[in-house]
């Protein structure tokens, strides 16, 4: 496959890449060179708890989880 570079700078992974590897949009990236023209590119991991509160938000029972405002514990 190739692609290339936009005036911008930016590389588009190919549509097919991107359902292979369930890539989605705002999917961050790290980008290494390993010498002149030749670079290693590797999807950063999502925290655990990514998009765990629009989940739970999004039970069909509306009002069910509510998100609370909580205290810091650093003075404990």
């Amino acid at each position: 496959m190739t692609t290339s570079v936009s005036t911008k700078g930016q590389i588009v992974l190919p549509a097919e890449l991107r359902r292979q590897d369930d890539i989605e949009p705002g999917q961050e990236f790290d980008i290494e060179r390993i010498d002149r023209g030749e670079y290693r590119l590797v999807r950063r991991q999502a925290p655990a708890n990514d998009g765990l509160m629009d989940w739970l938000l999004a039970c069909p029972e509306k009002g069910y989880f509510v998100p609370i405002e909580s205290e810091s514990t650093d003075t404990m």
